[in-house]
C-alpha cells in the first residue's frame, strides 16, 4: 500500500468516531478491533459509494478500476466494488485492488466469514439507488434485511459466537438501530431524496411530503415519529437477550450497541419527537446510563 492509500484508507476508517455506535472500542481483544475495523471499512465505504459521499478527485473509482470520469456513477462504482470483492474470497489471484478490501482478506480467512453479508450491502445500496420511499413497514424491514443486519451478522462470525437464535436477535437490534437512525436523519435523508418513514403510516397520521420539509414538526409529524421509534424500541427490547446470552468484553460491546440505540431514542423524545431541526444526538451521560441500565437488566 502506498503512503497515498495508507493516508485515503484512514480517512475513511476514522469516520468511526463519528458513529452513532462504538465500532471497535479498546476493551476489546486486539484481533477482534483489527477484524471490525477491517469490516467496518468496507462497510463505510459501500455506504459512501451509495450516497455519493466518496472523497473528491475520483481517487476510489481509480482504486477500483475505474476512471476518474465514472467517480459520479454510483452503480458502475458499486458493480466494481462487488468485483473487488469478489478478489476478497477468491483462492487465489490478484487481491483486492483498493486498500480497505485488503485487510479485509485476512478477517475472511481467520474468522471463516462468507460473501453473504458483504453481498446484501452492496445490495441495500444498490437498491437506495432505485427506491427512494416504501410503502409499508414490511418494505421498510426487508430493506433493513439488506442494509442493517448484515453488521451484526458479520460482529457475530469475528468473534465467533453465531448461533440461530443470536442471529435472530442480533436481526432486531440491527433493524431497530436502523430505523432509529432513519428518525434521526428524516431532513438529511429528504435532502437525498429518500424518505424512509413508510407511506402507509404518513397516510395514517396525516402527514404528506411537504410537512417532512418544514423547519419544525407538526403535531402530526411528531406523532408519527413517535410512532415509529414505539416500534424501534420493541425490537431493540426483543433483540437485548442477546446481551445476556454472551460472556466478558463482547457483552460490553453488544450492550453498548442496545444502549446507544436506546439512548437516542431517549433524545428523539427529549426534543418532542421533532426531528426536523436536526438530528437528535445522546449525550455521553446518556450513553453511559443506558449501558448500565442495559447491563443490569439484560446481563
Amino acid at each position: 500500500m502506498t503512503p497515498a492509500e495508507d493516508a485515503h484508507a484512514r480517512a475513511v476508517l476514522d469516520k468511526a468516531a463519528r458513529e452513532n455506535f462504538p465500532v471497535a472500542p479498546f476493551f476489546l481483544p486486539r484481533a477482534w478491533r483489527v477484524d471490525l475495523m477491517a469490516v467496518y471499512g468496507y462497510a463505510r465505504l459501500v455506504d459512501d459509494i451509495g450516497d455519493g459521499d466518496l472523497a473528491p478527485g475520483g481517487t476510489d473509482a481509480v482504486l477500483l478500476g475505474l476512471s476518474r470520469e465514472q467517480a459520479d456513477d454510483r452503480l458502475a462504482l458499486l458493480d466494481a466494488f462487488e468485483a473487488d470483492l469478489r478478489r476478497v474470497f477468491a483462492g487465489s489471484g490478484e487481491g483486492p485492488r483498493h486498500p480497505l478490501l485488503r485487510p479485509l482478506r485476512a478477517t475472511v480467512r481467520r474468522c471463516g466469514l462468507t460473501p453473504e453479508p458483504f453481498l446484501d450491502l452492496i445490495a441495500a445500496n444498490r437498491q437506495d439507488q432505485r427506491v427512494s420511499r416504501y410503502a409499508t413497514f414490511y418494505d421498510l424491514l426487508a430493506y433493513c434485511e439488506l442494509s442493517a443486519n448484515p453488521v451484526g451478522r458479520l460482529v457475530l462470525g469475528i468473534t465467533g459466537t453465531t448461533t440461530p437464535e443470536r442471529v435472530r436477535r442480533s436481526d432486531a437490534v440491527c433493524t431497530a438501530l436502523q430505523i432509529v437512525e432513519h428518525l434521526q436523519d428524516v431532513s438529511d435523508d429528504l435532502r437525498r431524496d429518500r424518505i424512509y418513514l413508510p407511506a402507509d403510516d404518513m397516510k395514517r397520521f396525516g402527514v404528506d411530503e411537504a410537512a417532512l420539509t418544514a423547519p419544525t414538526s407538526t403535531a402530526e409529524v411528531r406523532s408519527l415519529i413517535a410512532y415509529e421509534a414505539d416500534r424501534a424500541r420493541q425490537m431493540l427490547d426483543e433483540g437485548a437477550a442477546l446481551v445476556g446470552s454472551v460472556r466478558g468484553r463482547l457483552k460490553l460491546l453488544l450492550a453498548g450497541f442496545v444502549a446507544g440505540g436506546r439512548a437516542a431514542l431517549r433524545s428523539i423524545a427529549a426534543a418532542g419527537h421533532d426531528v426536523l431541526p436536526g438530528p437528535p444526538k445522546a449525550t455521553t451521560f446518556g450513553l453511559v446510563r443506558e449501558l448500565g441500565a442495559t447491563l443490569r437488566r439484560e446481563g
